[in-house]
Formats: structure tokens, C-alpha cells, sequence
């Protein structure tokens, strides 16, 4: 599966999302500094100078991989919370959702993680403002889940942080030999969540 895929991307030339995906497992292996266009470059083929007919910059790579990645966390939460149910059942799909990603995204996952402190300004601002409304969004979760008595009356800053830290190595530590599928994987997360959460 392709690293750089979105339901709400700009649709992208095959050439393109091979630079991206290369440039993603670049970024993963050297870090985004350390690593330059000559190499990216060297990654799929091409002439630093036939690069540029594809990608304007650098910069340019980071910010599409961390948008989009932001983009399928806040479009899966939206979602979650649109069809609504109980919050141990939109707790159990977000988890899910976290899993699906990050298996499904490993080197990109690992950028949009590690990376994001190198966005220019006018991207982090906006890549901040998706990442403070999943929060936002995700604490209304498990709000919700208190008041109903479904979640034990705990600190919902310290649930909140704990649930994200916890699924961060996902993409870096996954094997389906030894974990399953994603799906069953996603279970099991969920299982020891909610079996800690519950009244």
C-alpha cells in the first residue's frame, strides 16, 4: 500500500507518490535534516535536477506527509464521532483507527511523529490546530464517558496523553506473525484499554 494515501489528498502522478514514499522511508532511516534532495533523488532514479520537476523543496515533502497524516486522524475521529454510540464503543474505534494507520503507514507514520517540529511556520500553525482539535475531540470522548459512568472518574489530561502515548509504537514495532492482523491487533489494544477504564 502506498504511504501517501488519502481520501482527501490532492490526487498525485504515480512518479510523485513514489518520491513521496521514498522520501518518507528516507526521513525514517536519516532523519529530515540529515537527509537532502540529492538523496531523495538517489532513492527513486532521478537527477537532483528532474527532481524539481515534481517536488519544489524538501519542506514541500515534510508538510504533505504530516497534512495527510493529520488529515486521516481528524477525518477518523470525525467521523467516530458522527455515528456516534456509547464511548467505550467510539474509544474501541479509535484505537482501531490508530492501528489501521500506523500499519498501514510505518515510514510515514514515523515522520509525521518525529518530524512535524520542522514544518515552516505557516504549516505548523495549521498542523497544530488539527492536532489540538483531535485532542479536543478525544477528551469529549472520554467526558462523555465519565458523566455516563462508563469510564472511571480518572485525571482526563493524564487518560488522554496515556491513550496516544500508548499506541505511538505501533508503527514501529508491529509483526503480523507475531500479532495477528491489524484488526485482531486493534482488539487486543483495545481489550487492556477498556478492561483499565471501566467502572
Amino acid at each position: 500500500m502506498s504511504l501517501i494515501l488519502t481520501s482527501k489528498a490532492r490526487p498525485m502522478s504515480e512518479r510523485k507518490t513514489k518520491i513521496m514514499d521514498a522520501a518518507a522511508a528516507l526521513f525514517k532511516e536519516k532523519g529530515y535534516a540529515a537527509s537532502s534532495m540529492r538523496d531523495i533523488a538517489e532513492r527513486v532514479g532521478l537527477e537532483p535536477s528532474s527532481l524539481y520537476n515534481h517536488i519544489h523543496s524538501k519542506s514541500e515533502i515534510l508538510k504533505d506527509i504530516c497534512m495527510v497524516n493529520a488529515a486521516l486522524f481528524v477525518d477518523g475521529i470525525t467521523c467516530i464521532r458522527e455515528e456516534g454510540g456509547s464511548s467505550t464503543e467510539q474509544l474501541r474505534k479509535l484505537i482501531q483507527l490508530h492501528v489501521d494507520i500506523a500499519t498501514a503507514r510505518g515510514s510515514s507514520i514515523t515522520v509525521f511523529n518525529d518530524e512535524w517540529r520542522h514544518l515552516d511556520s505557516e504549516s505548523l500553525v495549521e498542523f497544530l490546530k488539527m492536532r489540538k482539535f483531535y485532542e479536543k475531540s478525544l477528551r469529549a470522548i472520554l467526558e462523555e464517558g465519565i458523566r455516563c459512568g462508563e469510564i472511571r472518574d480518572c485525571n482526563v489530561q493524564v487518560m488522554l496523553l496515556s491513550m496516544i502515548s500508548s499506541l505511538r509504537w505501533v508503527h514501529e514495532y508491529y509483526r503480523p506473525e507475531k500479532m495477528g492482523d491489524p484488526q485482531t491487533l486493534g482488539c487486543a489494544i483495545a481489550d487492556l484499554w477498556l478492561s483499565g477504564l471501566s467502572t
